[in-house]
């Protein structure tokens, strides 16, 4: 039990770390599409990679342990490409609900963000964590 408890902490902490890149997001593109017009898919754009920054300093320090044996560069960079492909996964859901749905991209965007979060806490798990290995955490269960 103890590795679900250690993963449960560690996913509550990602939850705090998420809300705080959630609100420069979700800020950032209604300021930048609202005030200076800019078109949604591009402050999406803008305000994703500046949370991104956020999110990697806060995610590395408090949420996942460093993996011995991987390189600041290397795990940096491996953050940098979950990160493309979050945004990949954010600007095609963004824009299918607001284009194809026909929904607020205000609306669309939290919905959208619930989706990145998962993908976001799976791969920097899989990737760039050194705690418990699922297969660890899955045997205290039993």
């Amino acid at each position: 039990m103890r590795g679900v408890k250690r993963l449960f902490a560690q996913i509550m902490k990602f939850g705090v770390v998420g809300v705080v890149a959630f609100a420069i997001d979700y800020g950032l593109l209604i300021f930048l599409t609202e005030v200076f017009g800019i078109p949604y898919l591009v402050s999406a754009t803008i305000s994703f990679t500046v949370s991104v920054v956020f999110n990697y300093v806060a995610s590395m320090r408090y949420v996942f342990a460093h993996k011995e044996g991987m390189s600041r560069r290397r795990e940096f960079m491996v953050f940098i490409v979950l990160s493309v492909i979050g945004l990949g996964i954010n600007n095609v859901c963004l824009w299918a609900g607001t284009d194809v749905l026909g929904v607020d991209y205000r609306l669309t965007k939290i919905v959208v963000t619930a989706i990145v979060m998962v993908w976001n806490f799976v791969t920097r798990k899989i990737f760039l964590d050194a705690g418990d290995e699922p297969g660890e955490i899955l045997g205290d269960i039993e």
